[in-house]
């Protein structure tokens, strides 16, 4: 038995844990893992797209069920992000300069959610403009078919920052968000499919432990404060991958 195959299914079991409890899929982590056990390039994409949709599904399913979600920031976003991300897909850019620009732009978005809150900062939301949150899902969705990983890592520190909605609605809203635009991506290159690994389905069946403590967690235990923290803390493991893999 090789390394791949002993610890493939232990680190997406972290990975899925750790992302789904903000809402996130795990896309970044899965690429990061696969690049380190020397993972086949052609495989990496769709696997992660896979182990993606595996994930957000249990966490869309739990952040709805309790109720931490709002229609009102998610369908415009994700309206313009579907199309856009197919035409970032389409573009060919230098990869490692936009990558290391896209990572400290992470870096910078999480130390501002770690930053302390000044006390003349309302705790309220704000509902986003149509226009604004269609804008944002437009540009999330070109740059993260640009890149090609999940728009999530994105999206929830632009809810969070705007205040579009709570630290819990952003991890609901990131997970449905991501679910709809890895479907989306598979869909769009159904050849990539052969090219999924045989270990697949042991992957998928750690993902599916992962994601559901984590998202279990962040629904019924995690303050805000937590989800916070543990989002920061996602957002330098996916810039770190940005930069270094």
């Amino acid at each position: 038995m090789d390394t791949t195959t002993i610890l493939m299914p232990l680190l997406v079991l972290v990975i899925a844990a750790l992302y789904a409890s903000v809402g996130h899929a795990g896309a970044s982590g899965y690429l990061a893992a696969m690049a380190l056990l020397g993972v086949a390039p052609a495989q990496m994409r769709p696997t992660a797209l896979v182990l993606n949709v595996v994930v957000a599904s249990i966490a869309s399913w739990q952040f709805l069920r309790a109720g931490c979600f709002s229609w009102r920031v998610f369908w415009p976003c994700a309206l313009a992000s579907i199309p856009c991300a197919f035409l970032g897909g389409m573009v060919q850019v230098p990869g490692t300069s936009y990558k290391i620009l896209v990572g400290c732009a992470l870096l910078c978005a999480s130390v501002r959610l770690l930053w302390p809150r000044a006390a003349h900062e309302p705790d309220t939301t704000r509902a986003p403009g149509t226009v604004a949150a269609a804008a944002s899902g437009g540009v999330i969705g070109f740059a993260s078919g640009l890149i090609g990983i999940g728009g999530g890592i994105f999206l929830s520190p632009v809810i969070i920052l705007l205040r579009w909605a709570t630290p819990r609605e952003t991890a609901g809203i990131s997970a449905v968000f991501i679910l709809v635009n890895s479907i989306a991506g598979l869909a769009a290159r159904p050849a990539a499919l052969a090219q999924l690994p045989p270990a697949l389905p042991l992957w998928a069946a750690a993902a599916v432990l992962g994601g559901w403590l984590g998202a279990a967690s962040a629904c019924h235990h995690f303050s805000a404060l937590t989800i916070k923290r543990l989002l920061a803390g996602v957002l330098v493991l996916a810039a770190l991958k940005l930069v270094i893999v």
